[in-house]
Order: structure tokens, then C-alpha cells, then sequence
């Protein structure tokens, strides 16, 4: 199968530190006798606002076909003037990261009234072993895979995948990538705090005590599991507005509301792949996506190779040869210099990438205004330094 190669795109880099201290995405022609042509209909590049509002698409829970690559679907709200993303992320089952790359430009305290929000819902699985936890790193998400017995007897068992934004470690406190099990489960677990966190505490003049017990000041929340690899959790939280971020040192955070539910699926035992796949491509009806985030800021990656890579193996997985489809290859450096994490087309197409996402499923905006004020509350100033 013959590869392609992209020309090399800037790499934007995001800096966020100071917040995650706080918390602890025509032609026109003319007839032969020079008589203008009727205009063809132009696409338009942003959603319509007119448009009737539809239910929203489940977020977390999905049943697979056996070679399904993507889930979910992209879907865009209209802002309401006191929305914010902390508050739209905790109800539409995204993380902080996520917005804020999926809507560049977009203010996240004050979107504004009627702002076409892009809702990154739809997402290439891993590549991975399609069993137990797969946590992609960069991407800042986490997916449960799990085997279930059919409804119906004689029926094969069904794979089911739950998928979940997480919050990662910050940089110098980096989430390890590798294999590993988990070991221990605990329903309101004490917090023995390390001292190397107390060490780093101490010094900003801001001292933890060697034993947190469970309750709200907990940074784990109310349920943890312990993994092989020695001193990492998969955890919850006491400042869901952490989740999405680079806000832990080094274990893995989830919402309240999704480690409770994941909470009692997961038995020990159970396998755990932390992988490092900024860049991802599958298939989905016949056409090929291409999803980028931005690595790791400490990490030194070739965005475009990793592209090239990943597609080719797409293709390769379809048996299809590079030279057999048709390839945007402008479209490809936009999604690599842009780095929204939204998958989007790569064969070429009668429209714009910025035409493909303003088609997206329009839903109804059920964001309610208690959650926006207690989102608020919940990342007001803390230092949120769990593990």
C-alpha cells in the first residue's frame, strides 16, 4: 500500500497553568453566449439558528458493531446568556480541554447570547485491545469496554463501550503511559496524602495534613480504585471543574456522577491501557476522519507524520490502497494545524470542513441554571492536589 506525507504544520501550544492552580472545535461560470449562470446555492458555513431544535444523542453508553471506529455524533447548542462551558461540559459529558479546542475564539464565562456551541460528542475509539479501561491520554478520556450477555438467548454477547472526559496529571506530575490492572476498589476512601504533595504544599506556605478522611474535602470523592502501577488511582472528585484538564498529580479524575457509575461495572482484575494517541483516524459510512488533539506540552511530537501514520492504517484496516481514494490533503493540514479533537472528513468532498461542522445535529440546550451557578461555586479559588 503506498503512504502519503503531509507538508509540516505549526503547533499551537495552550497555556493554562494559572487556572489549573486555581482548581487544585463555487464556482461561477458563464454560458457560451455570456449569459450568467444561475448562482448554485452555497452551503452555509454556520449553523442556522432557525433551525428546529432536536433531542440530544445519548453521550456515554454505546453498543458496537464489531468494526465500528467511531462513536457518537457532533452536535452544536445555542449559548443562553448565562451558560458557561464548565456548566455545558458537566451536562453533555465533556471536559474542560475539549470545549475550549472544539470552540476556539469562544469566551468560556460569556459565550454570549445565541453563540453556536460545538459539542465534541462523537469520537475514534483508541487503537487498542477493545477490553476493560482504555485511557487516552491526550485526548483527556477514558473508555470502559465490557462484554454483556444478549437479551435474547442464543444471541452473541454484545460489546458495549462507556465513554468518559477525565482530568490527567499537570506538567512535572505527568499521567503515566503503559498496562496495568486494577488492584483495589474503595467506597469513601481516605486520603494518605504522599509526602512529596506535602513537601510541594508546605512550600507555597499552603500545609496538607498527612490523612484526609473521606467526606467533601476529599480531593478522591467518594469512590476510588487503585491501580498496579504504585501510587495512581482512577478516581472522582471534589471540584468536578477540574475534570477535562491537566489538574491532578498524575491519577486519573472523573466526574462524580461517572466514577459512581463506573464504580460498581469495573471488578478487580481488571486490565487498564493508558496510551498516548493525540492523532486518530477511522471510518465511519464510507468515509474517513481524522481527529487531532494537542499533545502533551512536554512531549516533542510530529503531528503530521502521526497523521500520515494513522490514516494509513485506516486504510489499511478497509484494504484500501492510498491511491484508490482521494485524499483532501488540505483538509488534513487544517485539522492538524487546528487540533479541535472533533473527527472530520478527509476524502474530498463537495464542502468545507467549516460547512461539514455548521451541518452538525442542532439539539436543545439543557443546561439548567442551577448547574451553571454550582459550577461556579465549585471552581471558585482551591488548590486541588490529589494524586
Amino acid at each position: 500500500m503506498r503512504s502519503f506525507s503531509l507538508r509540516a504544520a505549526p503547533r499551537k501550544t495552550f497555556f493554562f497553568a494559572a487556572l489549573v492552580w486555581w482548581l487544585g472545535g463555487c464556482t461561477l461560470l458563464t454560458s457560451p453566449r455570456d449569459a450568467a449562470a444561475p448562482a448554485a446555492a452555497v452551503r452555509p458555513a454556520v449553523p442556522n439558528f432557525a433551525a428546529p431544535r432536536l433531542e440530544p444523542l445519548e453521550t456515554r453508553h454505546f453498543e458496537l458493531d464489531p468494526m465500528q471506529e467511531l462513536i457518537g455524533e457532533t452536535q452544536i447548542i445555542f449559548a443562553r446568556y448565562e451558560n458557561t462551558f464548565s456548566a455545558i461540559e458537566r451536562v453533555y459529558n465533556l471536559g474542560y480541554e475539549e470545549m475550549r479546542r472544539a470552540n476556539p475564539g469562544v469566551d468560556q464565562w460569556l459565550p454570549g447570547e445565541g453563540t453556536p456551541i460545538y459539542l465534541p460528542t462523537q469520537t475514534i475509539l483508541p487503537e487498542a485491545p477493545r477490553e476493560g479501561i482504555v485511557v487516552n491520554v491526550p485526548a483527556m478520556r477514558l473508555f470502559y469496554f465490557k462484554q454483556e450477555k444478549p437479551k435474547e438467548a442464543g444471541a452473541p454477547p454484545a460489546l458495549k463501550v462507556s465513554s468518559h472526559p477525565i482530568g490527567i496529571g499537570v506538567q512535572g506530575w505527568a499521567t503515566p503511559f503503559g498496562e496495568a490492572k486494577v488492584v483495589e476498589k474503595a467506597r469513601d476512601p481516605v486520603w494518605y496524602v504522599p509526602a512529596s504533595i506535602r513537601k510541594e504544599h508546605a512550600e507555597r506556605g499552603d500545609p496538607l495534613p498527612s490523612v484526609v478522611p473521606p467526606g467533601p474535602d476529599n480531593p478522591l470523592g467518594a469512590f476510588a480504585m487503585t491501580l498496579s502501577m504504585p501510587g495512581y488511582l482512577i478516581h472522582g472528585t471534589n471540584k468536578p471543574a477540574g475534570v477535562g484538564m491537566r489538574s491532578s498529580h498524575g491519577c486519573i479524575r472523573l466526574y462524580p456522577e461517572d466514577i459512581e457509575a463506573l464504580f460498581p461495572r469495573v471488578a478487580r482484575g481488571t486490565s487498564v491501557r493508558l496510551v498516548n494517541q493525540p492523532v486518530l483516524a477511522g471510518w465511519h459510512d464510507g468515509q474517513l476522519y481524522l481527529e487531532v488533539h494537542p499533545p502533551l506540552a512536554e512531549e516533542e511530537h510530529d503531528l503530521v507524520a502521526e497523521a500520515d501514520a494513522a490514516l494509513n492504517r485506516a486504510l489499511a484496516r478497509a484494504g484500501t490502497a492510498a491511491a484508490a481514494v482521494q485524499i483532501d490533503r488540505a483538509a488534513i493540514e487544517k485539522i492538524v494545524t487546528e487540533q479541535r479533537g472533533i473527527p472530520l472528513p478527509v476524502l474530498r468532498a463537495d464542502r468545507s470542513l467549516e460547512q461539514y461542522l455548521a451541518s452538525a445535529r442542532i439539539v436543545e440546550n439543557t443546561v439548567p441554571i442551577a448547574v451553571a451557578e454550582e459550577t461556579a461555586r465549585l471552581a471558585e479559588p482551591a488548590v486541588n492536589a490529589s494524586r
